[in-house]
């Protein structure tokens, strides 16, 4: 580490500490969606963290600033900007206006692709510790998480995996990553993406990840209901070809 460089804040690292072993709850609907806005993700990270979350992952600064009154939980902060390349706190302002938000800890992206403003994550890393501000980086490889952790992350999340076009898309969780950073890094090593079950969750712990991020499997009712739903009817058409309606003579 350079002997210039801002070191990792104090609080962020006693938060990650406190984290360990835990579930986090991502509370996110985007505009569009039946649950978009502040005061519905203020409810919803409230019933995450009355269920057992230790902490939320919240997206925008108006969501972060409703959800950071809700909860005394740590809050994880984020604002999705765009829908292609870096989109996940784009750049050094968008970071900045999160940890005004209240945010406990930003997440950003943090793989190889340019970020917008033109600064490197290293030196985005450095201007949020010198406000005193975390840094959570969401990768989507192995090399990513480990240039991410010299860069100066405080935590690294395994978000983006499957996402990029450096990483292999997937239907499950990404174990095989979450297996190999962990051992790679002194930082925590946050699991995230496609946890869809509690044994998945706890496969990812087995594995070394300091905690889990889940949030559709428990915060996207559309999602979820789908899921049902499709189930429903493919067993629905299996009976009927399995029992097909017998007529009966008057």
């Amino acid at each position: 580490m350079s002997p210039t460089r801002a070191p990792r804040p104090a609080p962020t690292a006693a938060a990650l500490h406190e984290l360990a072993g835990s579930l986090i709850v991502s509370c996110q609907a985007l505009p569009g969606e039946a649950l978009h806005g502040s005061e519905i993700m203020a409810r919803m990270a409230r019933a995450a963290v009355e269920g057992g979350a230790r902490a939320v992952r919240v997206n925008s600064p108006e969501d972060v600033e409703a959800v950071r009154q809700a909860v005394a939980v740590p809050v994880i902060g984020l604002w999705k900007d765009g829908e292609t390349g870096v989109y996940i706190t784009p750049t050094l302002a968008h970071a900045r206006r999160i940890a005004e938000a209240g945010a406990d800890l930003v997440a950003l992206d943090a793989t190889t692709r340019p970020r917008r403003d033109g600064l490197t994550l290293a030196e985005t890393i450095e201007a949020l510790h010198r406000l005193g501000v975390g840094v959570l980086a969401d990768v989507s490889t192995h090399e990513e998480g480990t240039a991410a952790e010299a860069a100066g992350a405080d935590a690294v999340a395994t978000t983006l995996s499957g996402y990029t076009e450096h990483s292999t898309a997937q239907q499950g969780p990404d174990f095989a990553l979450i297996a190999s950073l962990a051992p790679a890094l002194t930082v925590p090593l946050i699991a995230e993406g496609r946890i869809g079950t509690p044994d998945e969750a706890a496969r990812a712990l087995s594995l070394g990840a300091h905690a889990v991020v889940v949030g559709g499997a428990i915060t996207r009712p559309a999602s979820i209901t789908r899921r049902f739903a499709a189930t429903v009817r493919e067993q629905s058409v299996r009976s009927a070809a399995t029992h097909p309606a017998q007529e009966h003579s008057a």
